[in-house]
């Protein structure tokens, strides 16, 4: 127990580092333009590739489920397409992607540093480190992520647009009155606070996980899994929390 609340506290302290002022602004926001474009486009692909399957696998479940209740209208498919991907689909799994392939990148890029003492080198010269090597990173997540998200939306449900034509579940009128339908901004709100959660804990935890490794190439490995496993069981329960409180 008391290694978990030092565990905690030595977290905490290197985030609260990461946010004090850089010795040099413009070297700041340098680096946070990169990592912002490292992680947007470098994670767009997989991303679209798995929001637009995901989109059109759930709309054929749906369209499976319904076709024999001739009672329920087929265009309640865009509907229930609408407000699952908003809600739960585009998010969560949008996250535990980027979990595995930028979590692990950051810890492997910081474990690296910390290994071969480019870290220790910077800190020699004054540098503060966490400011410098973490602040961008977390930052550039917790904006980078909530777009990317809203593209696994619009593709999510073109996926389903495209699955129901290609199956003949329903029209194009049918299915976008569907997703029109009683559409609640509130939910996209609920999406975008899930979002940024989401991007800091990827972020905050693999920089940590990266930065305070010690050892080898062995231990670097191991940190980068830590990274990815963590984020992953730290954004499924603050995914239940965020949809317990504003839900």
């Amino acid at each position: 127990m008391v290694k978990i609340f030092s565990l905690v506290g030595e977290y905490f302290t290197l985030m609260y580092r990461s946010i004090s002022r850089p010795e040099k602004t413009a070297m700041f926001w340098k680096e946070t333009f990169r990592q912002a474009a490292e992680i947007g486009v470098g994670s767009l692909l997989i991303i679209a590739i798995v929001a637009t399957f995901i989109g059109a696998v759930s709309a054929v479940q749906f369209a499976y489920q319904f076709r024999n209740l001739s009672f329920i209208p087929m265009w309640w498919i865009g509907s229930i397409e609408r407000k699952g991907i908003i809600l739960e689909l585009a998010p969560t799994i949008s996250a535990l992607l980027l979990a595995g392939k930028v979590g692990s990148n950051i810890a492997s890029e910081l474990g690296t540093m910390r290994i071969s003492e480019q870290i220790d080198a910077y800190e020699i010269m004054g540098v503060n480190t966490p400011a410098y090597l973490i602040g961008p990173k977390v930052l550039a997540s917790i904006f980078v992520v909530p777009m990317l998200v809203i593209v696994a939306v619009m593709l999510g449900i073109v996926g389903g647009w495209g699955a129901g034509l290609s199956g003949h579940f329903y029209s194009t009128a049918e299915y976008f009155r569907g997703v029109q339908d009683n559409f609640n901004s509130h939910d996209s709100v609920v999406m975008l606070v899930k979002a940024t959660l989401f991007g800091y804990i990827i972020s905050s935890v693999s920089c940590y996980m990266g930065f305070t490794v010690h050892g080898g190439a062995v231990e670097i490995g191991k940190a980068s899994t830590r990274a990815v496993v963590y984020s992953s069981i730290f954004i499924i329960i603050v995914n239940f929390f965020v949809a317990f409180i504003l839900l």
